[in-house]
C-alpha cells in the first residue's frame, strides 16, 4: 500500500517541474535524494505514532490525541474538501488523459473517463478493504516491474547525451532549491496514508512501521534510478521543457512506440495509486463522525462488507464533482503545501508524547530527537518559502483551511447543548 500509493503519475511528469527551478543535473538529483530522505524522516516519525495509536484515522487521530480536536478537525476538513479529494480527482484525470492516447474522446470524454474511474474504484473499496488491497498489490507489482524494465533499458541503451551538453553555470539560489523540493515532495506524497487503515490492519503496531520504512526506501530507489535515466538519455533542456518527460525518455530508449508503452505504464501506475488513496481517505471521515465532528451519516459501517460505506460514497461523489468540473486544479494547488504544516505539528507531537507518563510505543523513531527536529525545520522552511515566493496563492490556501475553524465550533456547540 505504501509503495502503490506513493508511486502514481507524478514521477512521470514532476521531473520537468523540478528542472525548471534548477540548472544542473547535480542539483536535480540532490532534490530527489533530499526529498526521499526527508520523506523517510517523516515516515519514521509517523511509524512511532502509528505504533502508539494503532487505530483507524491516522494523522487525524495523532493530532487529536496529541494536541486538540480542533487541529485534527482542520486536517480532516482540508482533506475532504481539497487535499485528499483533490488528489483523487487529479490522478483520475491523469489516467483519463493518458487513456486518450489510445482512444480520442475529446475533453468531455476525458472528464467522463476520470469520473468513471473514481466511481469504479470507490465501488471496489465499498465491498471490502481486502478486495481493494488485492487489486492494488497486483497493480503495484506490475508498475514496479515496468519501472525496473525502463531503468535497465535506459542504463543499457541510453547514455547518448554528453555531460558537457547537459551542465550549465547555476543561477539557482536556496529559494529556487526549496521550490524544487516542493515539487519533489509532491511526487513522494501519500506516505502517511497507510496509517488511516490501522484499525483494519493485522498487528498494526508492528506492520505499519515496517511498511512505512521499507516502502519509502523502495520508492526512493525507484525515483532516483528513473531520474538518472531521464538525465542520461535526454538533454537537461528537454527535461525542463517536456510535458511528458517519461514518454520522451521511453522514445529515446526504445524508439518509436516507447511513448505508447509509457502511456500504459502511467495508466497502471495511476490506477494503483488511486486504489490506495480511495481506500484510505474515508477512514478519516469515519473517525471524525465517531468523534461527533462530522455528520453521523459518515460513521456508518456496512453490515455485510464492514467498510465505512457512506464515507466512501461521500468522497467518491465530491471527487467526481472536482474531476468533472476541473475545480480541483485551483483548490488543490493552493492547499496541498499546507499539509506540511500539519506534518510539522505531527512531528512536534513526538516531543509532547514522550513527556507523558506511561508512553511506551512498540516502535520508536530512530535518531530521536535529531530526526524529528530536522523534519520539522525542513517542513516549516519549505512552507515559509512558499509563502514568500507565492504569497497570494499561499494565503488563499491557508484561508481555505482556516474556514474550517468556525465549522468546528458549530459542531462542538451543537453537541454540547444537544
Amino acid at each position: 500500500m505504501v509503495v502503490g500509493t506513493i508511486v502514481g503519475a507524478s514521477i512521470f511528469v514532476q521531473p520537468s517541474e523540478i528542472a525548471r527551478h534548477l540548472d544542473t543535473t547535480r542539483q536535480i538529483m540532490l532534490v530527489w535524494i533530499a526529498s526521499g530522505i526527508l520523506t523517510l524522516f517523516g515516515a519514521m516519525v509517523c511509524a512511532e505514532l502509528a505504533s502508539a495509536f494503532p487505530v483507524t484515522g491516522g494523522l487525524y487521530v495523532f493530532l487529536r490525541d496529541t494536541f486538540s480536536p480542533l487541529i485534527a478537525f482542520l486536517w480532516g476538513w482540508a482533506m475532504f474538501w481539497t487535499m485528499h479529494s483533490g488528489i483523487v480527482a487529479a490522478i483520475a484525470t491523469v489516467f483519463a488523459r493518458y487513456a486518450t492516447r489510445f482512444v480520442d474522446v475529446g475533453s468531455a470524454g476525458t472528464r467522463a473517463i476520470a469520473v468513471g474511474v473514481i466511481v469504479a474504484l470507490s465501488a471496489l473499496n465499498y465491498v471490502g478493504v481486502r478486495a481493494g488491497s488485492r487489486v492494488q498489490t497486483l497493480l503495484t507489482a506490475a508498475k514496479l516491474t515496468a519501472i525496473t524494465g525502463l531503468v535497465i533499458a535506459g542504463f543499457a541503451l541510453g547514455g547518448s547525451v554528453e555531460p558537457a551538453a547537459r551542465e550549465a553555470v547555476s543561477d539557482a539560489d536556496v529559494s529556487d532549491f526549496l521550490l524544487a523540493m516542493v515539487a519533489g515532495l509532491f511526487a513522494y506524497g501519500g506516505w502517511h496514508m497507510v496509517t488511516y487503515t490501522a484499525g483494519e490492519t493485522v498487528m498494526p503496531a508492528r506492520t505499519i512501521p515496517a511498511a512505512l520504512v521499507a516502502g519509502v526506501g523502495v520508492v526512493t530507489a525507484c525515483y532516483v534510478a528513473l531520474n538518472v535515466v531521464y538525465l542520461t538519455v535526454l538533454p537537461i533542456d528537454t527535461v525542463r521543457t517536456s510535458t511528458r518527460v517519461a514518454a520522451d525518455a521511453a522514445d529515446a530508449v526504445i524508439g518509436v512506440g516507447g511513448s505508447a508503452l509509457l502511456a500504459g505504464l502511467v495508466m497502471v501506475s495511476s490506477l494503483g495509486a488511486l486504489t490506495g488513496i480511495v481506500l484510505t481517505g474515508p477512514r478519516v471521515y469515519y473517525s471524525m463522525a465517531h468523534d461527533r465532528l462530522a455528520v453521523s451519516w459518515l460513521g456508518y459501517v456496512h453490515p455485510r462488507y464492514h467498510t465505512p460505506s457512506h464515507a466512501i460514497v461521500a468522497q467518491g461523489v465530491w471527487s467526481s464533482v472536482l474531476a468533472a468540473t476541473g475545480a480541483y486544479q485551483t483548490l488543490f494547488t493552493r492547499v496541498i503545501y499546507t499539509e506540511w504544516l500539519f506534518f510539522a505539528l505531527m512531528a512536534a507531537g513526538l516531543f509532547v508524547l514522550r513527556r507523558r507518563p506511561g508512553y511506551s510505543p512498540p516502535y520508536r523513531t530512530w535518531g530521536y530527537p535529531v530526526v524529528p527536529v530536522l523534519f520539522i525545520g525542513a517542513a516549516v522552511t519549505i512552507v515559509m518559502n512558499q509563502i514568500y515566493r507565492q504569497p497570494a496563492e499561499a494565503l488563499s490556501g491557508l484561508g481555505l483551511v482556516a474556514v474550517g475553524a468556525p465549522v468546528y465550533y458549530l459542531f462542538h456547540a451543537r453537541h454540547r447543548f444537544s
